[in-house]
Formats: structure tokens, C-alpha cells, sequence
């Protein structure tokens, strides 16, 4: 097993922006419930984003209003898609990483980052969100998991051994998904002394695919598009599902939301919807 480098997060999904972001599911009415009632999402609030891929969850966040809102996207092939789906002066793409990129300290909102945060050092990232909230300013971290060992999941059993390859930092380091790493994920928000509330939500889900549906979510994957054999375990999962699965699909998922209040001071807690 070789672990993915979390550099290669930023060029792994570019290659078709538009069968990514056609392929990826969206993100529940829930996620943004919570934005808007509980994390100041709302018209002309001024929001960034961390790796906003092709904006599945971009467009949404300009529905609601975020205004301005500025996407830090480093791979140009996924900023120009987003750019050009969402024609609005609204919407501010940055090409560069998050590490890079020059935003102004202490004017934002709200900062999200939806099934991105893990190609990040978590430590450096979550210091530089705090510097760039404003005092009461909300911080978001969106996943969508795809996969759940806690129930059963005979299609992911059956395409086990050809998918056994690589590992992204999606999957952690303690046996548990990143973005299910509750306590992790808690602690490192608490750990940077900068967020006086810190709260999650984890809802469990099933998706239902087609045989074009399931190769092409799969095509989306970055411990797929990692190898050389890619073509060929794409053509082996479509084969599965079609074959011994007849053409249905059922993935269990599961989407997690991670967020934390900035504080006008050094005072921390904790506690869970």
C-alpha cells in the first residue's frame, strides 16, 4: 500500500472538470441549513473557500448570498471550469493554494472547505483560517465520506482487491475516515486556541448508481487517477456492477460538518449537535 502524497491533491482531479463535477454527488439541504442558521452564511456575507474543485458546493454558497466570495483553487483547469459555471462578479477565483494565497486577516465571515481540507497540513491550515476570520466568524469543514465499515457494503467487498493500491489522506491515520475523525478533527480546532465554540454533525446516507454512474464517480477518485492501470480498474468496477450487481449500485455514505466560531480571545469549548 503507498500513501498519496498530499501535494498530488493539487492537479489529481482537473483532467474533466465536467465529468468530476457531473459525477460528484451534492451535498445535502442540511449542510447549508446549518450555514445559514448557525455560521452566518447569508446575502453579502464575505466568505472564502478552500479548494473549491469544480463548486459543487460554491454554488450554493453564492445562492445564499456569500458576497464576496473568494475560491482558492490551484489547479487552472478546475478554476477556469468554476469560473466560467458561475458567471458572477460575486465570485473571486484565486489560482493558487491555500498556502499561498494572499487574503486579508480578519475580514472574512465565514471559511469552508468541502472534501478538501485533508490534502492540507492541518496544523498550518487551521492557523491560517483563524487569522483570516473575523472575531465571531465561522470556519466549516465539509466531507463527503464514501464508504461506511460500520454497514454493510457488498459492492465496495467485491472491488476490495482491485482498488488496493494507494491510500489518499482521506483515509486517515487512526483506522477512521478524516473527515469521520470526530475527536481529531475537534481537538486540532481546539488545539489552535482560536475558536470559542467547535461543533459537529455526521449524517449516514446511501447512494444509488448505475453501471456509468458507479465508473464514472469512481474515475473521480484520487487513489484511482493515481495509477497507470487506471483505465483498466475503471473497465473491472464497471464490469462488477454490471454483472454481478446488475447494473444497480447501492454506496453507503456518509457527510460530515465540522465547524468552529472564531473568538475574540483565547477561550475555547466544545460540544456536538
Amino acid at each position: 500500500m503507498v500513501d498519496i502524497e498530499k501535494s498530488f491533491g493539487r492537479q489529481a482531479f482537473g483532467l474533466n472538470p465536467a465529468a468530476y463535477h457531473s459525477a460528484r454527488p451534492e451535498y445535502p439541504d442540511w449542510v447549508f441549513d446549518m450555514l445559514v442558521g448557525r455560521c452566518g452564511l447569508r446575502p453579502g456575507a464575505s466568505v472564502f473557500e478552500i479548494g473549491p474543485g469544480t463548486g459543487t458546493a460554491t454554488r450554493r454558497l453564492l445562492a445564499f448570498g456569500a458576497d464576496p466570495l473568494v475560491a482558492i483553487e490551484p489547479d487552472g483547469r478546475l478554476a477556469d471550469f468554476l469560473e466560467a459555471s458561475n458567471a458572477t462578479p460575486a465570485l473571486q477565483v484565486l489560482r493558487t493554494s491555500f498556502e499561498e494565497a494572499a487574503l486579508d486577516e480578519g475580514t472574512f465571515d465565514l471559511g469552508i472547505s468541502a472534501t478538501a481540507f485533508h490534502w492540507l497540513d492541518e496544523e498550518e491550515a487551521l492557523d491560517k483560517v483563524a487569522r483570516l476570520l473575523r472575531p465571531g466568524g465561522w470556519w466549516a469543514a465539509i466531507w463527503h465520506v464514501f464508504g461506511d465499515d460500520s454497514r454493510p457494503d457488498p459492492f465496495h467487498d467485491a472491488t476490495q482487491s482491485v482498488l488496493t493500491a494507494s491510500t489518499s489522506p482521506s483515509a486517515g491515520h487512526r483506522g477512521i475516515p478524516f473527515g469521520l475523525d470526530a475527536e481529531a478533527r475537534t481537538e486540532a480546532l481546539k488545539r489552535t486556541g482560536a475558536f470559542d465554540v467547535v461543533e459537529h454533525k455526521i449524517v449516514p446516507w446511501q447512494l444509488v448508481l448505475t453501471t456509468e454512474e458507479t465508473m464514472g464517480l469512481y474515475a473521480t477518485y484520487s487513489d484511482i487517477t493515481a495509477r497507470e492501470d487506471m483505465e483498466a480498474v475503471l473497465e473491472e468496477v464497471g464490469r462488477i456492477a454490471r454483472e454481478e450487481f446488475g447494473g444497480r449500485v447501492e454506496r453507503n455514505m456518509t457527510t460530515s460538518v465540522f465547524v468552529g466560531r472564531r473568538a475574540a480571545d483565547s477561550t475555547t469549548g466544545a460540544e456536538g449537535w
